[in-house]
């Protein structure tokens, strides 16, 4: 008598850079993964990422020579700057201390160059394109995963990996609408010779209540963000008006800065609240859990986002291949990371109020005892995690 294995097919919603990466790690256990995005095509789209130490240990571990790749492909830094809104140079720090400290160096990438470089080592026919899914059902032997037009598919293990809107936490969970954390978004990656940087620089414009990142990318692509603190979330009604937004926004800029929000496409300038969700006691119920931002969704404030992804897509791996049974796998990968990235969430949530409060040390001073950890302990608790 065979022995039906624990797990034959997993199916994974979403395929953002976390998506591909647990795809890659389960289809090296030697399961059938397929994966499926709501995306009609891959487009040159996303903003641009900082791959940290922690992110890049857990993709090494997934996928040998992979951060070899991606050094390629996107910006190795070597120091930070911080400007004024004129874009005169405050103070330069070296980043180095990433290489010496932690073995992995910071590297700026597209978030669109990440993508592809993570597809190309899955084979084409297991990524499935337009396919919107709109919920699941389980019982005791499969899931069977709903998608916009009827379709439907079955499975062994679901892995909804579909974002901070993600439709599978929102059939496993039913916790609502993102919290938004008071503070807008507006970002972009182009293709732009520009003379604020030098090549493996990246920036902090400090405003008032606004400030601006800069991240090079490589092969002359740069990423712009502009954030805002502002109490509620306004969209702005078409392309057109929301770089006009910006753009008076940074009216008393410097001429540099406002020709690289001027030199913008409108319709490639993405506008977005920054939210996240509290953190939650559980992710999986019987056959189905969530990965990303799916199931802990941060702000951007600490660079964690999709760093702790790649830690969730190894670990999930890990507790697939450990286990006797699917619950027992999933109850393991939750006491792995939850613990961890609810400090993460918590402390991401706290950075992105402290942008807007750095006049006030005295709050900067309660938030870190209110952590239990310093920026630097912090730093280290988060870089030396390795698989």
């Amino acid at each position: 008598m065979s022995i039906k294995p624990l797990i034959e097919k997993v199916a994974i919603i979403g395929a953002g850079p976390g998506g591909l990466a647990v795809a890659i790690a389960l289809r090296k256990l030697g399961y059938d993964v397929q994966v499926y995005e709501k995306a009609k095509d891959f487009r040159p789209v996303g903003g641009g990422l900082g791959l940290l130490p922690n992110g890049l240990n857990f993709l090494a571990a997934i996928e040998p020579g992979i951060v070899e790749t991606i050094k390629n492909a996107g910006c190795e830094v070597s120091a930070s700057v911080v400007k004024n809104t004129q874009g005169e140079t405050i103070r330069t720090n070296p980043v180095n201390r990433y290489q010496d400290q932690y073995n992995q160096p910071l590297i700026t990438i597209w978030w669109w160059n990440l993508q592809q470089i993570l597809a190309s080592k899955l084979p084409s026919d297991s990524i499935h394109l337009n396919h919107r899914c709109i919920g699941f059902t389980q019982d005791d032997d499969l899931v069977t995963i709903d998608f916009e037009g009827g379709k439907k598919v079955s499975t062994d293990l679901l892995i909804g990996a579909d974002g901070i809107n993600s439709a599978i936490r929102k059939t496993l969970i039913r916790d609502g609408e993102p919290r938004y954390l008071g503070s807008m978004s507006w970002r972009t990656v182009i293709k732009y010779h520009q003379e604020l940087l030098n090549a493996s620089e990246l920036a902090f414009v400090k405003g008032n209540q606004d400030f601006m990142f800069l991240l090079n990318l490589g092969n002359d692509y740069i990423y712009w963000g502009y954030r805002q603190s502002s109490s509620d979330y306004l969209p702005s009604q078409d392309a057109a008006a929301v770089k006009l937004r910006i753009l008076e926004q940074v009216a008393n800029w410097g001429e540099s800065l406002q020709a690289l929000v001027e030199a913008t496409p409108a319709e490639r300038i993405f506008e977005s609240p920054i939210c996240d969700r509290l953190p939650l006691k559980f992710w999986s119920q019987g056959r189905v859990t969530l990965l990303g931002d799916a199931a802990h969704p941060m702000s951007p404030s600490v660079g964690q986002g999709a760093n702790s992804t790649f830690e969730d897509a190894y670990e999930l791996a890990l507790c697939c291949s450990q286990a006797s049974n699917i619950q027992e796998a999933l109850s393991d990968y939750e006491q792995r990371r939850i613990p961890r990235t609810k400090i993460m969430q918590e402390r991401s949530a706290l950075g992105e109020r402290r942008y807007f409060t750095s006049a006030h040390e005295a709050d900067a001073q309660n938030m870190e005892e209110h952590l239990q950890m310093s920026r630097e302990q912090f730093q280290d608790w988060v870089f030396n995690y390795k698989p």
